[in-house]
């Protein structure tokens, strides 16, 4: 089957966003060994995992996602490469915060994936869901993830010093914020 992506919501100049299933397991295993990005990730040293081990972790974080209304993407160019994974959590619909966490595969960062596909994302969370303002944090030496965030417009809050132990030190926590009228000041299309 092909299909017309000409009007397709989930993408933009430069890449398009699908539902993360079961079967991109890969993705997340190739990921799994560039311990210093999923450290900046998860702010901490994973355990190793066989192939099967990490099919197994990421079915489950798939299922559990859906119960835990979180929305899952899988990033791919235009072409259709995988090229990372991202999602929005922390949902709170009273308050209209949310969170996003994203990982762009180390053989593609640089290009610009993970900053479209959080324009993407954004757009949908502000302006489709009425959700009122984005929170994340990055470690400290995060310098990809600060850049990124400030490309969209988000501001830094404040640190949290000494949060995430790792390589014999402390580190701490930079807080971005990025509300509804910020972002579309910036990217919104007229």
């Amino acid at each position: 089957m092909r299909i017309n992506y000409d009007t397709y919501y989930w993408q933009n100049e430069l890449v398009r966003l699908r539902p993360a299933t079961v079967d991109d397991w890969d993705e997340f295993y190739l990921n799994y060994f560039d311990s210093p990005a999923r450290f900046l990730l998860d702010s901490l040293i994973e355990l190793p995992l066989t192939e099967t081990g990490a099919n197994e972790v990421w079915r489950e974080f798939i299922e559990n996602s859906k119960k835990q209304g979180r929305h899952n993407f899988t990033i791919e160019t235009l072409d259709g490469l995988k090229v990372g994974s991202l999602g929005i959590s922390a949902i709170d619909e009273r308050n209209g915060t949310f969170g996003i966490g994203m990982q762009i595969s180390r053989d593609h960062r640089g290009k610009g994936y993970g900053t479209a596909a959080m324009k993407i994302l954004l757009d949908y969370a502000f302006n489709e869901r009425r959700l009122h303002k984005y929170q994340s944090f990055v470690i400290e030496g995060n310098v990809a993830s600060e850049t990124m965030l400030k490309k969209l417009g988000c501001v830094k809050e404040g640190v949290i010093r000494g949060t995430t132990y790792h390589q014999g030190r402390y580190w701490d926590e930079i807080h971005y914020g990025l509300f509804a009228e910020e972002f579309n000041a910036l990217h919104k299309k007229a």
